[in-house]
C-alpha cells in the first residue's frame, strides 16, 4: 500500500512538471514556494558573508554599477526586489545569484573578467539561473529522483541479497550521471542564453561574452570530461553562445539606441 502511495505521488510530481515552463520554453518540475526559495537565498547569502571576507571601496561600486544596470532590464517582480551586492576577497573567478536578489562577485573574477562586458556576463549568467528558478527546479529533481530510487529499493528489496545491492549501486550512479549532472549542465546552457540577452537588453557588448570564455580557458588548467562535469565545457559553451549571437547583437543594438550605454568604471589594478 505504502509502494503505491509513492508511486501515485511520482505520478503527481510529474504531472505537475508538464504545466510549467523556463523563459526558454523548456519543460520544468517546480514544487518550492517562492518564499522558501527567498529564505533559502537570504541564509546563504549570510553564510557566505560569514566565510569571506567583503570587499569596498572601487570594486564593490564597479560590480554595483554592472548588477544595477542589468536589474534596470529585469521584469518587473524580479527588478523590484532589494538587490544586495556583494564583492568577496577570494582567487576564485566565481560569482552567483540567488533567489530574493542577492548577487556576489569574487575578486579572482576581476583578473580574469578584464572589462565592465565581460563581467556583465557573468552577472548576467548568474540572475539568469535566478529568472529559470533553477534552485527550485534543481531542489524539486533532487527530491523526486530520491523519491523514485526510494520505490525502486522497496522493489529491489523485495529479492535481497547481492544483486539487489549491486542494482541499487548502478541506480546511484544512473541518477548521478544520468540525471542529476546533465541537468545541471541544461541549467548552465540556459543561463548563459538568458544572460546573454539580458547583458545585451542592458547595453554591454555581448560579443565580450566570447572573449570571458577564452579567458577562462586560459585560467582553468584541464577540465573532467563534459560528461561527468555540472558544467559544459568551454568549447561547448562558446558554441552555444557564437549560435545565439544574432538574435543578441540585435537587443544589444536597440538597447544603444534607447540610450543605454553602460559607463562602469574598472577599479585600478
Amino acid at each position: 500500500m505504502r509502494l503505491m502511495k509513492s508511486l501515485g505521488v511520482c505520478a503527481l510530481m510529474v504531472s505537475v512538471a508538464a504545466c510549467t515552463t523556463s523563459p526558454t520554453g523548456r519543460s520544468q518540475l517546480l514544487m518550492m514556494n517562492d518564499q522558501e526559495l527567498d529564505q533559502m537565498g537570504a541564509q546563504a547569502f549570510q553564510q557566505y558573508q560569514q566565510e569571506l571576507p567583503s570587499v569596498n571601496g572601487a570594486p564593490l561600486e564597479y560590480v554595483q554599477c554592472i548588477t544595477r544596470n542589468i536589474v534596470a532590464v529585469l521584469p518587473p517582480e524580479e527588478r523590484d526586489q532589494n538587490w544586495q551586492v556583494k564583492v568577496f576577497k577570494s582567487d576564485d573567478a566565481n560569482a552567483f545569484a540567488l533567489p530574493g536578489g542577492y548577487v556576489g562577485v569574487n575578486t579572482g573574477l576581476l583578473k580574469v573578467a578584464t572589462n565592465q562586458d565581460q563581467v556583465a556576463t557573468v552577472i548576467g549568467h548568474e540572475i539568469g539561473h535566478v529568472l529559470a528558478h533553477h534552485a527550485n527546479e534543481r531542489a524539486s529533481t533532487q527530491g523526486l529522483t530520491q523519491l523514485g530510487m526510494s520505490v525502486g529499493g522497496s522493489l529491489l528489496g523485495a529479492g535481497g541479497g547481492a544483486g539487489s545491492d549491486a542494482a541499487m549501486a548502478a541506480m546511484g550512479m544512473g541518477a548521478q550521471y544520468g540525471i542529476l549532472l546533465p541537468f545541471s549542465r541544461s541549467h548552465e546552457s540556459e543561463a548563459d542564453t538568458i544572460g546573454l540577452d539580458l547583458m545585451a537588453n542592458a547595453g554591454f557588448d555581448p560579443r565580450a561574452s566570447i572573449d570571458l570564455w577564452h579567458n577562462m580557458a586560459a585560467s582553468g588548467g584541464g577540465q573532467p570530461p563534459e560528461w561527468m562535469s555540472t558544467h559544459p565545457s568551454n568549447s561547448g559553451r562558446i558554441s552555444g553562445l557564437e549560435a545565439h549571437m544574432s538574435e543578441a547583437m540585435a537587443l544589444y543594438q536597440q538597447a544603444q539606441a534607447a540610450g543605454r550605454v553602460p559607463q562602469c568604471k574598472a577599479p585600478s589594478a
